[in-house]
């Protein structure tokens, strides 16, 4: 069995049924790689790549006509990463809604809803109505967790150009809406210079624990040549905080060697660098990192007379 014997497009179950292919031939091209599940009850093939076009057909297979894609999945649509780890292997329900006073959806896998939208907080892409990305930003700004929430801002204002002033301007709006208060205490923390999810909430912790805000993306210069990036930084200081996650260990031996070369250039030129790793977010992990920026923070020479 080959991933030509399925589909070129998105393809559901009762498709697949009808060209032939039973239950347990689609369970066992999963397993073996050749298709992958993008939706509840939606496959596709493993050569075919993963893009906006991709996503909205998929989504078209099973949305019902009318209803709107909303939450973390119009911010899945629009590139933003907004799942959970564990969701990626059990994916969530597929999340959309109706104006008030309509009946939501109730299909299998569909996690339906009303909302009060206006016109311009609607968009179409590829033949489905969809949150806009300002839209969707300022739902999950007050529905997410909060280090996830921030997250998600830093996100869409990387990729869509949203600003501070336009999410505060469209949080008004939101009054007395449940989550809004955390939504309005995060867009002034929203950096677009974030590049991923863990490294905003490294941001949020070092913020949350009373030290100053680390600059993202700071660039170390060899000679007036930008040489190293840091994930986080305190220039003046000399403080680097990087964050290794499981897409560390998924690199190749040439950019681990690349970045123990890195980290090692850093430390000899009196550079103090700070490891954060997947589970240090909670409990002795935590507290042992920010514990050490702490100290790498507290100055060692000051002009008070005493």
């Amino acid at each position: 069995m080959t991933p030509a014997d399925f589909p070129a497009e998105p393809f559901t179950t009762a498709r697949a049924r009808a060209l032939g292919l039973s239950e347990k031939r689609v369970r066992a091209a999963l397993r073996d790689g050749l298709i992958r599940r993008v939706l509840h009850g939606v496959y596709l093939r493993c050569d075919q790549p993963d893009t906006v076009d991709t996503r909205a057909a998929c989504a078209a297979l099973v949305v019902a006509r009318g209803s709107v894609l909303r939450d973390r999945t119009a911010a899945w649509i629009h590139g933003v990463e907004a799942f959970t780890h564990p969701e990626h292997e059990v994916l969530p329900p597929l999340e959309t809604c109706v104006p008030r006073f309509r009946p939501p959806s109730d299909r299998c896998g569909v996690d339906g809803g009303t909302r009060d939208l206006t016109e311009t907080d609607v968009m179409t892409v590829h033949g489905l109505l969809v949150t806009t990305p300002l839209r969707t930003a300022l739902d999950l700004g007050c529905h997410l967790r909060r280090r996830d929430a921030l997250a998600v801002l830093d996100q869409f204002m990387r990729l869509h150009g949203i600003t501070r002033e336009e999410m505060g301007r469209a949080a008004v709006r939101f009054f007395r809406r449940r989550g809004v208060i955390q939504l309005r205490a995060l867009i002034p923390l929203a950096d677009p210079r974030a590049e991923s999810v863990r490294e905003s909430w490294t941001r949020l912790e070092i913020i949350d624990a009373g030290l100053p805000t680390p600059e993202p993306q700071f660039w170390v210069e060899i000679e007036g040549v930008p040489t190293y990036r840091l994930d986080l930084a305190y220039p003046r200081h000399r403080v680097a905080i990087e964050y290794d996650g499981e897409e560390f260990h998924d690199r190749t031996a040439e950019q681990r060697f690349y970045d123990a070369g890195r980290r090692e250039w850093l430390e000899r030129h009196d550079w103090t660098v700070i490891v954060v790793k997947r589970g240090d977010f909670t409990g002795a992990g935590l507290e042992r990192w920010l514990g050490e920026l702490r100290r790498a923070l507290r100055p060692a020479y000051s002009n008070r007379r005493w």
